[in-house]
């Protein structure tokens, strides 16, 4: 008797394209890059990852969780938001889901914008498109050939 593998992915990436960014507010900006890279979905209500995205690129500096929970809280206040995923093992689940795509790391017990970069496209260059993405796109060849 054979056992079969799961299908459990290694690594998974979404990219969706939008139209071009002319003089969006930041958090609109923010959110279709959330949409653009998969850690929002279309139609999504619950955005608190915009948020934490835009509390880290503000900041520029190593937060704790707790931290970053204050300041999400305060900006969805003055932005007039639903007050909705700003549980604490929410906001840790959404900064896990940023490290996990390479826009944040863990530095001790506190988390950054990855390197403290201040070029997002450089980072996503170096990270995403050339790290992560060029070995999904390896390992699907890898099965194509096998085709053969």
């Amino acid at each position: 008797m054979t056992k079969i593998s799961k299908d459990i992915p290694l690594a998974e990436l979404t990219l969706r394209k939008y139209e071009k960014p002319y003089n969006m507010p930041k958090r609109d900006l923010i959110r279709k890059i959330c949409l653009s890279t998969g850690l929002l979905q279309p139609g999504d209500s619950r955005d608190v990852i915009v948020d934490i995205f835009q509390v880290l690129l503000e900041q520029k500096r190593e937060m704790s969780c707790d931290e970053i929970q204050e300041f999400v809280v305060a900006k969805r206040k003055e932005e007039k938001l639903a007050l909705h995923g700003i549980a604490a093992s929410n906001i840790r689940r959404q900064v896990k889901r940023l490290r996990d795509l390479y826009f944040v790391e863990k530095v001790r017990n506190n988390y950054r914008i990855h390197e403290n970069e201040d070029d997002m496209v450089c980072l996503f260059e170096e990270k995403i498109e050339k790290f992560y993405l060029l070995g999904i796109v390896s390992r699907v060849k890898e099965y194509l050939r096998e085709l053969k």
